[in-house]
């Protein structure tokens, strides 16, 4: 019988930095070890939602960067400003939800080589943690992913990226990610 295959990330997760974390943390129990939950990979369409070719390649692009489905997103809010009624037919935005292997494997990606391919890349930001322990990354363009090709990439967009992380506080969230290699910014320490 083949054995099942095993994200790498996920491996290391398992074997290494659950052990790791919990002495780092001085936690008791293993379950208080923050652990990666979810990844929300999403795009706003705003101003361009009535451009269809704009909006196909938003749900075309987020679909081959995730390899799942997308789901569009309806507004919850009325505003005037951007001619938006709420729940109106047009969605201003589409999004997919990762779990499992194929998060660790869109986490190993998304760190190794779309991260590298940023221009002027020196670090993603320390500030981007909520109150719960998630942390939030926008991208400007989608380029920077090695499965977008150049007929795709003829319309630019941005991308977030949001890592929802259990049992979560600032610290712990910010190490989990610095052992599956995230690249935080240097602390500048004023001497």
């Amino acid at each position: 019988m083949a054995d099942k295959y095993i994200p790498r990330l996920k491996e290391q997760y398992n074997k290494e930095i659950v052990k790791k974390l919990q002495k780092e943390l001085k936690l008791e129990n293993v379950n208080q070890v923050p652990k990666l939950e979810k990844v929300i990979v999403s795009c706003g369409v705003g101003k361009k939602r009535e451009d269809k070719r704009f909006v196909e390649t938003v749900e075309l692009t987020l679909a081959k960067i995730t390899g799942q489905a997308t789901t569009s997103r309806l507004a919850k809010k009325s505003i005037a400003t951007f001619k938006i009624r709420k729940g109106m037919g047009a969605p201003v935005g589409y999004l997919t939800t990762l779990r499992n292997d194929k998060m660790y494997e869109f986490v190993d990606r998304f760190i190794n080589i779309a991260l590298p391919h940023v221009r002027d890349f020196h670090g993603v930001s320390r500030k981007a943690f909520d109150k719960q322990g998630n942390y939030s990354i926008g991208l400007k363009e989608q380029t920077v992913f090695p499965e977008i090709t150049f007929e795709d990439s003829a319309v630019l967009h941005g991308l977030e990226i949001t890592f929802i992380i259990k049992n979560g506080s600032k610290e712990g969230s910010t190490k989990l990610l610095e052992s599956f290699g995230m690249p935080f910014e240097k602390e500048v320490v004023n001497g």
